[in-house]
């Protein structure tokens, strides 16, 4: 079978690419084995501000310009609700948080998304002596029931396969040979499997393992994110997602008790209501040194590209990056060097 693409791997960078392919009238297939789960445990969340220090997510205009009209028409597509838009709330510590709260807001990149006036709400559970920073302009994709759903239409379309590719049944010469389909083009965006992958594993992904808590809190009454030591995001049913942890050394998906315990401890210092655990999970974030994805050709195989390097920011940087990767293949267009993986052209081959 004559078609245009094979993809490797469907998170958020697959998704993209994919709707993109749709766009240009591509013909594809994506391999899905479903082994990372980097995108399915991911927050979610949108917000162009670097909460711990005041400041403004690189690209993240650019980025939210691109992101929010894609959603809205995966919306229409799939006749189903992934964005859900809430304000973030930035619980206090001390006047000082509060005084470089007001020296940020009055920047030009990040007065449109902080609020000026600080909120002092009282609402039962959560201690806010120092009251909240409010953002605005900010949300959650519901990013494990729109893979789930675009995974179903993939395959009514005959163009999801569940299996692992194996790089060494590819055969490449002119193109790519694998199995019953001969493609033009490969793109591999399989978050941290990239490890596995023989040519783009070099690549400098670090990988950082999250953990999460689904909690359930009756008595927790709040319509937006609770940003403190970690986030507590509302899911409605008085569920909760509570997140998240950073380890760059375990490599492992399983989440660990080490995991839990570190973000019930931190919980407690941001809520003080009864709750209970319901799920408990972990994946690995593909995340970069620099903090910027990975685009671009492999240096010696023709028509063999990468899409990774999403990490914790993926609902934002997926549709943008997705469009740039095709123009830079289909069109000839260069990447912005910020992001090309040309940049560790010393250290990644």
């Amino acid at each position: 079978m004559q078609i245009d693409y094979i993809i490797v791997g469907f998170g958020l960078a697959g998704l993209a690419l994919v709707e993109e392919l749709k766009a240009r009238e591509k013909t594809f297939v994506v391999f899905e084995d479903a082994s990372q789960t980097s995108s399915k445990v991911a927050g979610g969340m949108y917000n162009p501000v670097i909460l711990k220090r005041f400041t403004p997510v690189w690209d993240s205009e650019e980025q939210l310009a691109e992101a929010l009209p894609f959603y809205e028409r995966l919306e229409k597509k799939l006749q189903a609700k992934y964005d859900y838009k809430f304000p973030i709330y930035r619980v206090f510590k001390s006047v000082e948080e509060q005084n470089n709260w007001f020296v940020a807001a009055d920047k030009p990149r990040l007065s449109t998304h902080m609020k000026s006036q600080l909120n002092f709400e009282s609402h039962y559970g959560i201690p806010s002596e120092y009251g909240y920073g409010e953002l605005q302009g900010t949300g959650r994709i519901d990013v494990s029931s729109l893979l789930e759903d675009y995974k179903q239409l993939l395959e009514e379309e005959g163009l999801l396969i569940k299996q692992t590719l194996d790089y060494e049944k590819l055969s490449i010469k002119d193109t790519f040979t694998y199995g019953k389909f001969n493609a033009k083009k490969v793109i591999c965006c399989e978050g941290y499997g990239i490890k596995n992958n023989p040519y783009f594993k070099e690549l400098p992904l670090i990988g950082s393992k999250g953990e999460l808590l689904v909690i359930r809190a009756p008595e927790l009454e709040i319509d937006f994110v609770l940003k403190g030591g970690v986030f507590v995001m509302p899911l409605g049913n008085n569920l909760f997602k509570v997140g998240a942890t950073f380890n760059n050394t375990d490599k492992t998906i399983q989440p660990t008790e080490k995991g839990k315990t570190e973000l019930i401890d931190k919980l407690n210092s941001v809520i003080n209501v009864d709750f209970e655990v319901i799920e408990h999970y972990a994946g690995i974030r593909p995340t970069v040194k620099d903090r910027r994805p990975l685009l671009g050709a492999h240096p010696t195989v023709k028509h063999l590209y990468v899409f990774n390097g999403l990490g914790t920011r993926g609902v934002m940087i997926a549709p943008k990056y997705a469009q740039k990767l095709l123009e830079f293949i289909e069109e000839g267009k260069q990447l912005p060097k910020e992001v090309a993986i040309t940049r560790f052209d010393n250290r990644s081959r």
